[in-house]
């Protein structure tokens, strides 16, 4: 992965600029884009909290997210991370909320996505969704992709918005 700092830096320029907060919801990352995030000197001025989301006690627990709430939803989702991003948010009293789900492999996940699949999603001042592919099956690899695609996405958002 590249140097957290350099990834993350963009990002936490902007929210420290517009005096903006972030709390992450992230599951196959483990704690990646939150570290990114960390390693930005300043980051207690945007960064609030975050939690990694990997099981559905953490869901449970930490976002408070029963899925028999919400018929049809399952993890590895566009709207599940939306979901995941839109409660951590709130719950934490951020300006943002990013959440990212997915599977890093070596297989898929058991909803039948294969490794590679991921999830990403930022509410906000705007809210968006995107899924990405990286159609490898290296664990390790595609954490860092995740990680890294998570904190472009929203530093795009961010100069969109």
């Amino acid at each position: 992965m590249p140097n957290f700092t350099s990834l993350a830096g963009p990002v936490g320029g902007l929210l420290k600029q517009r005096g903006e907060t972030v709390a992450v919801a992230e599951s196959s990352t483990g704690g990646l884009i939150s570290a990114a995030l960390l390693a930005v000197p300043g980051a207690s001025a945007y960064f609030v909290g975050g939690g990694v989301i990997y099981t559905e006690t953490s869901r449970l627990a930490l976002l408070d997210i029963d899925l028999n709430d919400h018929p049809g939803m399952r993890a590895s989702t566009e709207p599940y991370a939306l979901l995941a991003a839109q409660t951590i948010r709130q719950k934490l009293g951020a300006t943002w909320g990013l959440a990212e789900t997915g599977a890093t492999g070596p297989t898929g996940n058991r909803y039948g996505d294969t490794a590679g699949h991921c999830c990403i999603a930022l509410a906000g001042p705007v809210e968006r969704a995107i899924t990405i592919e990286t159609g490898r099956a290296d664990r390790e690899a595609n954490m860092q992709d995740f990680a890294e695609r998570a904190l472009t996405f929203f530093e795009e958002a961010l100069g969109a918005s």
